[in-house]
């Protein structure tokens, strides 16, 4: 089918269907539907993160900025075996789409596996590419169905991706991490050759599907390539769906991704339409400056060849702003680029941060100078221009929708706290007062057209057990089965309420940062308490506890500082009045105290001595601006697949801070290299070249003497911290390492031996079924099936010492350590050189472990430990009490 007649057949289509943009929600969020029979389809969001590969879909996030502006980003993703005539259904209704947002949404072109940063930072936990299409009669996933039997491929170590492959061990490779989900249970084997960190992506990945798809009640085991042994009853599952192991697999295979960025310069063409002939005419190469854009054009500005982008003019003409995508396509077979090859469409005035960066200076139009607040809204922004009029939701329910507001917070709502693993009731009286050390569960019951209908928000505490978070998402399901599948179940992690939930207890939500609301629990007293209040009404208001020091504070927001005798209301200067008013009616339900008005900069004596002396923090003039000039940019420097490279973080957090490598943060003035606690001395160097070939060689003609500046884990200064939301001191204080997430999944549940039952498959048949969300199978080898109602995984028996005081490695083999025998830990550590067995040199105790002791003892490889600084490796030593 020619692309023109493919687009005659839409247009009718279109006409015959006016609304097909109608449950387009122009709200902050993330909605995703996927083309099918040339109709978009929605995706449920518990599918989020499912990808066949056989269709296209259309991504669309909304987000929202401080001062209520909005901006959205229009992603069509093409499947590996998707048909030309889905891609071309899928980049019309991109443009449709596009043009019903008023133009504004920056749009981009995702091929699969070669995703751009910015798509994948809305999916933390990792892509599931499944085989087939909505089209083969595949549906997507449906919460707590467990009638499912696949093998997950999983590679990455940040962004992750797992694909459907055959069932089989001929799929299997050393290097990677491979997921059997079998629905009530889920089998992580590692490859021998496998980092720390894959693995703890993985288990995330695994958790997530048990979470989303299996409503936490699926189990989740893991086995180590290389040491099955350990793991016998886990290898029965595995052995009986796969069949024996064989004695060799295949070997590791890369996860670096070919760079496309060419060796030429980043270029800017004028590309227009003559007489039916594409003309690509050159205009400048970098630097750039931003008058070479003409408002009357549309121009593409290439990338080295790793992306290209359409910039179009505002009165550039219709046909031409809707043409941009193919124009970018075009562009990208005339220079023989790959079909991979990143696209971005974005209107003037809506230039995305990268784009920006590409220009020697950039000014946004109406842009203030210093402090002050600038709104240049389009037609999304409107929608949340000033503040939200709850009554206008009964007379425009198409207000509703914009809003993701399903009515005006003012339903029923019954709240429950976990206590031990079961629901406990909350007095009325403290709904809104959430506990970082609990979990807790929302119901909330509203009508509409005279239909009761139901909201179950879970949210989970920082700083709750395993346990914990098991038992809620288990009530969740309990509850939700009283009321037979009505509630709506959204998972709620502290830190990220979504709107409705903020509105539902009326400007009143407060979170404290440890601790638990249960009766008859006293929490730690507290000299001073420190809250940080952000919203401009009741309906988008929250308070979070920060730790009660100078640094905590910032110059956008409104905070509360609470003593035993008086609470100080403090405000910024980068606060607005309709901030100031919130922190006021907040403060009078966490502090009956006088509350004293202090203003940023008149501030007391007694208020720096509550907060343990007066100290910087975040209270640059950058901070205070909307949007700074150029926004700040998060990239990884690792050195985790065996070659030095540098990716791109989208949408950071203070999450996104991996302790395994170097992480440069570019705010443009300054750059700023962090440095992770377990990260590779030759990551740091490697990381300090980039960084100065980075400013030598930017498109922008940076100045090569900007600061740089170095930044240890633990120890970064409020310049830094200030560029991240909610910024946590703490977070590395407590350890979350691959191991210790290991050990809790086999902790958390009380497990027994799982039954193998030979028989007939789930839903009937004798050669292979097909899954929820998934291709048909083939049967096992030996054909073997599993009892849904049993328990899955029993806990992996304590491996015995030896009773003599050699290790028991010593006696099989000479490990990587160089030495000739090992010694039990307990000869070693905290031992003076005259207690050391004979032949033991003191300053190189660790050598004499076996590779499994020095795993436990050090909390690392041999082979990791070695590429560690020498300042990191004897902080190590010395936890371990062999330094």
């Amino acid at each position: 089918m020619c692309f023109l007649f493919l687009c005659l057949q839409f247009s009718r289509m279109m006409n015959e269907n006016n609304n097909a943009f109608k449950n387009v929600r122009r709200k902050p969020g993330l909605q995703i539907w996927t083309v099918n029979k040339m109709q978009m389809d929605p995706v449920p969001p518990q599918a989020f993160g499912n990808f066949f590969e056989g269709d296209c879909y259309i991504v669309l996030y909304i987000s929202e900025n401080k001062g209520s502006r909005q901006s959205a980003d229009i992603h069509y993703w093409v499947g590996r075996t998707s048909s030309q005539d889905e891609q071309g259904a899928a980049a019309i209704y991109v443009t449709q789409l596009d043009e019903y947002l008023g133009g504004s949404p920056v749009q981009y072109r995702e091929v699969q596996g070669y995703e751009s940063p910015r798509f994948r930072s809305y999916f933390k936990n990792g892509l599931i590419y499944k085989k087939g299409g909505v089209a083969s009669g595949f549906n997507h996933v449906e919460t707590n169905a467990y009638n499912v039997l696949r093998l997950l491929h999983v590679k990455g170590r940040r962004d992750v991706t797992a694909t459907e492959v055959e069932v089989s061990w001929s799929s299997f490779n050393k290097g990677d991490i491979f997921l059997l989900d079998i629905g009530k249970a889920i089998v992580q084997w590692n490859g021998p050759q496998s980092n720390r960190r894959e693995k703890l992506k993985a288990v995330l990945l695994a958790q997530d599907i048990r979470d989303r798809e299996r409503g936490g009640r699926a189990q989740i085991g893991v086995v180590e390539g290389g040491d099955e042994r350990s793991s016998p009853e886990l290898m029965k599952v595995l052995t009986t769906v796969l069949g024996p192991k064989p004695a060799q697999l295949k070997e590791a295979t890369s996860d670096d991704v070919p760079d496309s960025a060419q060796q030429n310069s980043v270029r800017l063409y004028h590309i227009y339409d003559n007489s039916g002939n594409l003309v690509i005419q050159e205009v400048a190469k970098q630097p750039l400056t931003q008058d070479l854009l003409k408002s009357s054009d549309c121009f593409i500005l290439d990338n080295k060849g790793s992306s290209v982008m359409v910039w179009k003019g505002k009165k550039a003409s219709k046909e031409e702003r809707q043409g941009a995508m193919n124009r970018a396509l075009s562009y990208i077979k005339a220079k023989k680029y790959p079909a991979s090859t990143t696209v971005e469409v974005m209107a003037e005035g809506a230039e995305s941060a990268v784009f920006k960066h590409l220009f020697k200076s950039w000014t946004d139009r109406d842009q203030t100078q210093g402090l002050g607040t600038t709104h240049n809204v389009g037609k999304i922004a409107k929608v949340d221009n000033g503040k939200f009029d709850v009554m206008e939701l009964h007379a425009r329910p198409e207000l509703a929708a914009q809003y993701r507001m399903v009515d005006d917070a003012s339903g029923d709502v019954k709240v429950w706290c976990i206590e031990n693993l079961e629901l406990a009731e909350i007095d009325p009286k403290t709904y809104g007062q959430f506990y970082g050390g609990d979990c807790y569960l929302v119901l909330y019951s509203y009508k509409r057209a005279g239909q009761q209908q139901y909201i179950l928000y879970m949210w989970q505490g920082r700083h709750a057990t395993s346990d914990e978070i098991a038992a809620s998402a288990f009530q969740a399901v309990n509850i939700d089965n009283k009321y037979n599948g009505a509630p709506v179940q959204v998972r709620v992690v502290m830190g990220k309420e979504p709107r409705h939930f903020l509105a539902i207890f009326k400007g009143k939500l407060i979170i404290f940062e440890g601790g638990t609301g249960r009766p008859g629990v006293v929490n730690p007293a507290k000299d001073a308490r420190l809250f940080q209040v952000r919203g401009t009404n009741e309906l988008n208001t929250k308070a979070t506890e920060v730790v009660a020091r100078a640094a905590s504070l910032s110059s956008n927001d409104v905070f509360l500082l609470k003593t035993d005798n008086i609470s100080y209301l403090w405000y910024g200067k980068g606060c607005n009045g309709d901030e100031r008013e919130m922190g006021k009616a907040i403060s009078n339900v966490l502090s009956r105290h006088e509350k004293r008005v202090v203003m940023e900069g008149q501030e007391p004596a007694e208020f720096w001595i509550a907060l343990g002396g007066k100290g910087s923090y975040a209270s640059d003039r950058r901070f205070e601006r909307e949007e700074p000039l150029h926004s700040p940019r998060l990239f990884e420097c690792s050195n985790q697949t065996g070659r030095f490279k540098i990716t791109e973080v989208d949408d950071f957090a203070q999450c996104d801070l991996d302790e395994d490598d170097v992480m440069l943060l570019d705010t443009w003035e300054e750059l700023f290299l962090w440095i992770g606690n377990s990260s590779y001395e030759y990551e740091t160097k490697e990381a300090l070249n980039s960084t100065q070939d980075y400013l030598r060689t930017h498109p922008a003609g940076r100045d090569p003497d900007t600061p740089i500046v170095f930044v240890k884990q633990g120890y970064e200064p409020p310049t830094f911290t200030g560029w991240f939301n909610a910024w946590d001191p703490h977070k590395w204080s407590v350890s979350n390492s691959y191991e210790e997430m290991k050990n809790k999944l086999s902790d958390s549940t009380s497990i027994s031996q799982i039954t193998l039952l030979n028989k007939t498959p789930v839903g009937g048949g004798g050669g292979g079924y097909r899954a929820r969300g998934g291709p048909l199978t083939s049967p096992p080898p030996n054909k073997a099936y599993f009892q849904d109602e049993t328990d899955f995984f029993p806990r992996p028996s304590s491996p015995t010492r030896p009773q003599s005081g050699m290790s028991s490695s010593s006696a099989s083999s000479m490990s990587s350590s160089g030495v000739g025998k090992f010694f039990d830990p307990e000869l070693l550590v905290n031992k003076t050189p005259d207690e050391l067995p004979e032949g033991v040199d003191p300053t190189q105790k660790e050598d004499y472990l076996s590779d499994l002791d020095f795993e436990n003892l050090l909390g690392t490889t041999r082979a990791d430990f070695r590429r560690l600084p020498k300042w990191r490796q004897n902080d190590l030593k010395k936890k371990a009490g062999i330094f």
